[in-house]
Formats: C-alpha cells, sequence, structure tokens
C-alpha cells in the first residue's frame, strides 16, 4: 500500500513537473515566435524549433491546395507542441518566389530633407541681455519646421531670411513632432552682435556620407541598404527624406574597430552624377532606385524570416576598392517576433581575413548582405562597440516588405 502511495505521489510530482515546463514552453513560443509567417508558393509553412509541428489550417475549409500553390493568398496555421499542446493560430501569406541580387558594395547618400531638423537652440544677446526666442515658444531640438508663416521651407538659408525679415514681428512655425502636427511662434529679436533679426535657431537641411548596398532587385530596379536610417548626428532623430541621390563611391582605408572604439571605413565620392535615387528614409534602412546592378552576380532566393538559422553563414561588403567579395560570419540568436523590425539578428565575424583588415565590423559596413545556405537573410546593422567582432543585423524579410512599399508608394504618386 505504502509503495503504491509513494509511486502515485512520485507520478504527480512528474506530472506537475511535465505540466510545468509544457507551460513554460508554451509560453516562451507564444512570446517569441511571430504571428505572421510568408512562405513561397508551393510550399508549406515548417519551423525549426524543438517540439513545434504546425496544423496547415485550423478550418479546412479556409484553404485548398491550390492556395498553397499561388501566391497572394492567405492561410491560417496552428502552431503545436509535441503534436498536442495547441500554443497560437499564425497568419501564413503565400508569396512568389523572390530574386533579389546580394550587393555589398558600398554607396554614397547625397540627402536633402523634407523641412529642416533642429539641431540646436541659442540664446541671443539683445539690449545687453541672453534671450532664447526659440525655447521661449516651445521649439525643441529634434522638431521638423516644415513652413514659416505658412511658407513651405527645405533650405537653412530660407529660414534665416524669413525670420530676419520679420523685423521683430511673431512667426509663425509650423513644426512636424514624433509624427504630430504643431504651431508655434517665435518672436525674433534684435541682435546686438550684427545688428539682424534671429531666432536663436539652429536648423539643417542635409547630410552625406557612405553605406553599403544590402540588395538590388533586378525586377524593378529597387534597392536597399544600410538597413537602419539616416539619423541626425546632432539629435539621433531620423531625418525626414524630401529627395537624395546614390553616388558611386571607392573605399580608400580603413580604420581597424578595437574594443571601446569603433572601426570604419574611409571613402570617397566618385563623381557628382547621381547612379539612383533615394526615396525613403526608414528606422530599416534606405530604400530606392538604383539605374543598374551594382555587382554582376547572380540573383538569389529571399529567405523568410523562418529558414533563418543560427550557424554558419556570410556576409559580403567591400573593405578595399569597389568589389565585394564574401567573408565567413556566423549568427548567433534570431529574434522573430513581429514588433522587431531591425536588431534581430547577432551575429560574429568569424573570417580570419576581415578580422585582419578591419578588426570585425567597422561603420561603413551597415548594410552588407548576410547569405546562408544559398539565399539572402538579412544585413550587418550595428558593431558592438565593446566587441567589434560581433554586432547586429537585420533580416531581409524585413527589408523587403519596406522596400515592396516603398516602390508602390512611389508608382501610386507617378501615376
Amino acid at each position: 500500500m505504502k509503495k503504491r502511495k509513494r509511486f502515485f505521489q512520485r507520478l504527480t510530482g512528474w506530472l506537475t513537473a511535465l505540466t510545468l515546463l509544457a507551460g513554460s514552453a508554451v509560453g516562451y513560443y507564444h512570446y517569441t515566435l511571430p504571428d505572421q509567417f510568408r512562405v513561397t508558393a508551393g510550399t508549406k509553412l515548417r519551423l525549426n524549433q524543438t517540439g513545434l509541428s504546425i496544423i496547415d489550417t485550423v478550418n479546412k475549409e479556409e484553404i485548398t491546395a491550390s492556395a498553397l500553390k499561388s501566391a497572394n493568398q492567405n492561410y491560417h496555421a496552428q502552431l503545436m507542441l509535441f503534436d498536442v499542446i495547441p500554443i497560437k493560430t499564425v497568419s501564413v501569406k503565400v508569396v512568389q518566389e523572390k530574386l533579389l541580387v546580394p550587393c555589398g558594395t558600398p554607396f554614397g547618400i547625397k540627402m536633402f530633407t523634407n523641412g529642416v531638423m533642429v539641431v540646436g537652440v541659442a540664446d541671443i544677446e539683445s539690449a545687453g541681455k541672453m534671450i532664447n526666442p526659440a525655447a521661449v515658444a516651445g521649439v525643441k531640438v529634434g522638431d521638423i519646421i516644415t513652413a514659416v508663416n505658412g511658407k513651405a521651407v527645405t533650405q537653412n538659408s530660407q529660414v534665416a531670411k524669413l525670420i530676419e525679415s520679420s523685423a521683430g514681428e511673431p512667426v509663425k512655425l509650423s513644426i512636424k513632432r514624433n509624427e504630430e502636427a504643431l504651431t508655434a511662434t517665435l518672436t525674433p529679436i534684435l541682435s546686438d552682435v550684427d545688428g539682424s533679426y534671429k531666432g536663436g535657431l539652429w536648423v539643417r537641411d542635409s547630410t552625406a556620407g557612405i553605406g553599403t548596398v544590402t540588395f538590388y532587385d533586378p525586377s524593378n530596379g529597387a534597392f536597399g541598404g544600410l538597413g537602419h536610417g539616416i539619423c541626425d548626428v546632432d539629435t539621433n532623430e531620423l531625418m525626414p527624406l524630401r529627395s537624395g541621390d546614390v553616388i558611386s563611391v571607392t573605399i580608400s582605408g580603413i580604420v581597424k574597430g578595437q574594443k571601446g572604439r569603433a572601426g570604419e571605413l574611409h571613402g570617397y565620392f566618385n563623381n557628382d552624377f547621381p547612379v539612383g535615387q533615394l526615396q525613403a528614409n526608414s528606422e530599416a534602412g534606405v530604400y530606392g532606385t538604383l539605374n543598374a546592378s551594382p555587382v554582376p552576380a547572380q540573383a538569389i532566393p529571399l529567405a523568410a524570416k523562418q529558414e533563418v538559422k543560427t550557424g554558419a553563414a556570410q556576409i559580403y561588403t567591400t573593405v578595399d576598392g569597389t568589389a565585394p567579395r564574401p567573408y565567413g560570419i556566423e549568427i548567433e540568436s534570431i529574434n522573430y517576433q513581429d514588433g522587431t523590425k531591425t536588431k534581430n539578428l547577432v551575429v560574429k565575424v568569424t573570417d580570419p581575413d576581415l578580422l585582419g583588415k578591419t578588426g570585425g565590423i567597422v561603420q561603413g559596413m551597415s548594410g552588407s548582405p548576410i547569405v546562408q545556405n544559398g539565399k539572402l537573410v538579412g544585413a550587418v546593422t550595428h558593431v558592438f562597440v565593446n566587441d567589434p567582432t560581433r554586432g547586429y543585423g537585420i533580416l531581409a524579410e524585413n527589408m523587403l516588405e519596406i522596400s515592396e512599399k516603398t516602390s508602390l508608394e512611389s508608382t501610386e504618386k507617378a501615376s
């Protein structure tokens, strides 16, 4: 009797432990796995995680065999743990296989802002007193001034001229702050220094730099690069794009990365003739069109996020001259969550040649494409300053999503 009692006590303990373990696993997968997936027409959703299985549809009538073979179809799937415990229902979008050219070529950026960005506010000496008209008006660093007294502004000189010509009368500033439209009334004051009316504003209307092209789409000439947005150097705010040119670049030197100090690529614009146009500056990179593919390489399939695995991969990047070459890396971890559009990957440079040249990941390599098992899986975006051999990457699927949206918006504007 006592043996039987001990047996049931142990059994109860085991079942409790298994229930807790299963519950923890369900919670973990529910949180870490996305709610949306995309698969290529003719294939089914497959995941690499241990213990996971998939029922292709929750309601059989929702999907037919043809839906799995045709693009632009959607269906639902049930994620299961050990074929028994439901985790969650996800949506699956069936798409045509996307072929992109992995580039790894450097490109120059000349970007002009939509409005002007406030990068500083300053005191003005007037009648022997120090006054800050911009601060009094409620203007903040990072604000985008789109108009002065109803007149659109896109250049620093326009803002200065309109403020100076006010002769001290209040001017209305149309401002964009964190996607919110605001109005501020600024009263310029007469400067004791040069006798002109000033508003105490430091503004910026353009920027330039060097990055790396991630991919080129031969079907429509679209490209994606950087994998992160172009931000103002003073405010760290994303700069709103009005227009921009892509310029060819040659890499001329390298400052190797060291622990605690990021390295960088040095380069120069080959000329002032654009080889493409910028159409979007987003947190997940810059996008636009190129006149031609930057490299003669063949297009390869884009990997859906669930196809990306930890382990060996390659990055294509240019650290001398103008031609890219592959270098070995390791994908250490992957973040699949829907809400995470950047910093999806943690990667480590393992190639001794690249480590010898750059010390790892350096500024200017942002956008270098990551290829794994013959597919484009992502791009390098950031370096870990305390360990230049490691850094973040973005999933290629996230970049393609913005590229396709940008191309669609550009087509709609043109029509």
